[in-house]
């Protein structure tokens, strides 16, 4: 049974928020990285690590593909499940917001196969890869709202007032 998704934003830290599956944008190799990878990976602990090693040592030796999702533990975070998707890095001459849309679908449909009902996802794509935060919150706002989700609030977690500001103009 599906409903409409309640979608809210909060500027802050995905790493405070209390819900059941924070969406990590990861990168490939699933091991820890910058921007919110990173912070996931301290803030979570050597958990969060070790079942990503135990994911690379399996099904993902050669990394996650990007717009894929897996699932981990949360380990100290605030939430049961970390949901890690590796965001494509933006292009001028290839258009990859199939690739996007993917990541924002496929952690929802991980969601779904956990039974969390609330999930904050960081703007992903947004930071070191690129993508322009107009057309990435477009392509988040979008998307989600046409995903069948059996999650009932997606909250966007925006690191700085641009971010924010950028997602609430698309949302009323």
């Amino acid at each position: 049974m599906t409903h409409p998704t309640k979608i809210t934003l909060v500027r802050g830290d995905i790493t405070e928020q209390h819900v059941d599956a924070v969406v990590n944008a990861a990168n490939s190799s699933l091991l820890g990285g910058g921007g919110v990878d990173g912070a996931i990976h301290r803030k979570g602990g050597p958990a969060v690590l070790e079942d990503c090693r135990r994911l690379r040592a399996g099904h993902y030796g050669g990394g996650l593909p990007t717009g894929q999702a897996v699932a981990t533990t949360a380990g100290r975070l605030d939430a049961r499940w970390v949901v890690h998707t590796v965001g494509p890095v933006w292009s001028r001459e290839e258009d990859r917001s199939a690739l996007l849309a993917s990541c924002y679908r496929e952690s929802l449909r991980i969601a779904d196969g956990l039974g969390a009902r609330t999930v904050a996802f960081p703007a992903i794509s947004t930071g070191v890869y690129g993508w322009p935060m107009d057309d990435g919150a477009r392509i988040a706002l979008e998307t989600v709202r046409a995903t069948e989700t059996a999650v009932e609030e997606v909250r966007f977690v925006l690191f700085d007032e641009p971010a924010h500001t950028a997602f609430a103009a698309l949302l009323d």
